[in-house]
């Protein structure tokens, strides 16, 4: 499945469009990775455990979409956008979205 930014793909030529796909996930901060980032807060540095955290939601909420694109007959999905929301103050929401489409 291709996964492009933009709206066409060079060399390919989008002959059907299905519509909006989307996947997301919610994910919580636990109090173990809380401590450890506070730790690195006071000496500085790139907070890794925050980092994994939302790469793997990244990666949860793109592979979510990417079954919606597939389960209508799609081969790539085109003008793919992530969002990131504050929903509280432990958790975030990641939501990926873009157009489905059958390229040849």
């Amino acid at each position: 499945m291709m996964v492009v930014t933009s709206s066409t793909i060079a060399g390919k030529k989008i002959v059907k469009t299905f519509g909006l796909v989307r996947g997301n996930t919610i994910r919580a901060r636990n109090i173990g990775k809380d401590i450890l980032a506070g730790l690195k807060n006071i000496m500085g540095g790139e907070i890794e455990e925050y980092t994994k955290l939302m790469g793997e939601a990244r990666e949860q909420a793109i592979d979510r979409m990417l079954e919606t694109a597939e389960s209508m007959g799609a081969n790539a999905v085109v003008d793919v956008r992530i969002s990131t929301s504050y929903i509280m103050g432990a958790a975030s929401e990641i939501l990926v979205y873009g157009t489905a489409v059958l390229v040849e």
